[in-house]
């Protein structure tokens, strides 16, 4: 997903900045997510998981 991510910010201007964070190092999100990754939260609301879901992504990036 982190390459999906990159290549996606890559053609796309004006995509916002994103960090990885690792999901074991967070006790929180290893019960909530456990095998369940990688996962993509935007705001703390969860996008998708175990791939890159292109559409919803953009859909949820466009202005309101």
């Amino acid at each position: 997903m982190q390459q999906a991510l990159a290549q996606l910010a890559g053609v796309h201007p004006g995509f916002p900045g994103w960090s990885l964070q690792d999901v074991d190092e967070d006790a929180v999100l290893a019960r909530r997510y456990g095998l369940d990754i990688p996962v993509l939260l935007l705001d703390g609301v969860k996008v998708c998981q175990h791939h890159l879901d292109v559409p919803a992504l953009l859909r949820l990036l466009q202005p309101r």
